[in-house]
């Protein structure tokens, strides 16, 4: 029933209320202007963020496939060797997890910045509502 209290309630109404609105203004562009740049910075990225989990998953992928075709032997020396490489695709399997994990964090960041960034253009509009409103009053 309420999508706002603002749309209901105008919080500056006066021209004497200008001087506070326009410091509202000024701060909320400001922080308009900060979340785009936030914003632009980490949609520029992620790509750099996907190819490097995508490099890290076929470095897993191909650590695994070399631990795997070792593992069949029964020469000490070559299960030293199978061990070694066993352990080489566990970190590599783990820096990939980590990898995919800093894909998701930032994708969620972009969305957390996105969504911020509505709201305080969402808000700069109803300022621009009010300053418009005052001045037709006067």
């Amino acid at each position: 029933m309420f999508f706002g209290t603002s749309v209901f309630s105008q919080k500056y109404k006066t021209a004497s209320d200008t001087a506070k609105l326009n410091k509202e203004y000024a701060s909320v562009l400001k922080d308009v202007s900060d979340l785009t740049s936030k914003l632009t910075t980490a949609q520029n990225d992620l790509p750099g963020n996907q190819s490097k989990a995508a490099d890290a998953l076929k470095d897993s992928e191909k650590a695994t496939g070399e631990s795997n075709g070792q593992t069949a032997t029964t020469d000490v020396g070559d299960a030293k060797k199978a061990k070694k490489k066993a352990d080489k695709a566990y970190k590599e399997a783990k820096n990939s997890e980590k990898s995919q994990e800093r894909v998701r964090d930032q994708e969620k960041k972009i969305a957390k910045l996105t969504e911020e960034l509505s709201k305080k253009q969402l808000q700069l509009q109803e300022l621009e509502t009010m300053r418009t409103t005052i001045r037709n009053r006067q």
